[in-house]
């Protein structure tokens, strides 16, 4: 369990992409913390998402942090892309290249917080040795690719160690995939303190939708914290 704010991190790859400017604003002004960007490449998962130019073109609309969740292999040639887009955060798979630790320090380089991804099969002891030198852990609970996913539970096993990976360590702990009010304490409760969540933010349509589902994450993390 942490004793940090939990934050809700809302993935706009469940958002109505005809609109997405208008999502972004949206569901920032109903109290998300983050916005989580899922970049997709057909390669390294089995989908397609946006780039760097849709990014750069949605930084405009709010002033929250951008989470870039980079599911794409290789990512190194495309770090300074996404940083210059206006991420604030930048994760790459610990699976997508062979030099995990010189892509972190490229990250940290572009003057950007360097995050690191685990898929559900993927040992925690692929990331012991660059510990030092992440910002961020994102634990995937379901296989990337595809939203709306069910939560794979031998997750929060893998959640629990992180954190006792993480220590005293301020790295945050970020957990991606089938996130809902269910789920969500049991996430935090073993060490999670950024929650993202799509479908079961995006419900509805407009402020006051997205009011009430981030509002019930927040309460279900918070019942994680007890």
């Amino acid at each position: 369990m942490t004793d940090s704010p939990v934050l809700i991190a809302p993935s706009i790859l469940a958002a109505n992409f005809a609109r997405l400017g208008e999502e972004v604003r949206d569901v920032t002004e109903a109290g998300a913390d983050w916005i989580h960007l899922d970049v997709m490449d057909g390669h390294f998962v089995p989908n397609i998402s946006f780039g760097p130019a849709v990014i750069q073109s949605l930084r405009p609309h709010t002033e929250a942090v951008f989470d870039c969740h980079l599911m794409i292999a290789p990512a190194d040639p495309y770090l300074e892309a996404f940083a210059k887009a206006g991420c604030d955060y930048i994760t790459v798979h610990a699976e997508a290249g062979p030099h995990l630790h010189r892509s972190l320090q490229t990250i940290r380089a572009l003057g950007k917080k360097a995050g690191v991804s685990l898929n559900p099969a993927t040992p925690l002891s692929a990331i012991e040795q660059v510990i030092g030198d992440v910002d961020l852990i994102l634990i995937m609970s379901v296989n990337p690719g595809f939203g709306g996913q069910k939560f794979i539970h031998s997750q929060v096993d893998k959640i629990a160690q992180t954190r006792a990976l993480i220590g005293e360590r301020p790295i945050r702990l970020e957990v991606d995939g089938g996130v809902t009010v269910e789920t969500a304490p049991l996430c935090v409760a073993a060490g999670a303190d950024v929650l993202v969540a799509g479908s079961a933010v995006f419900k509805g349509e407009g402020v006051d939708a997205y009011r009430e589902t981030v509002s019930a994450l927040r309460r279900a993390a918070a019942r994680g914290q007890i």
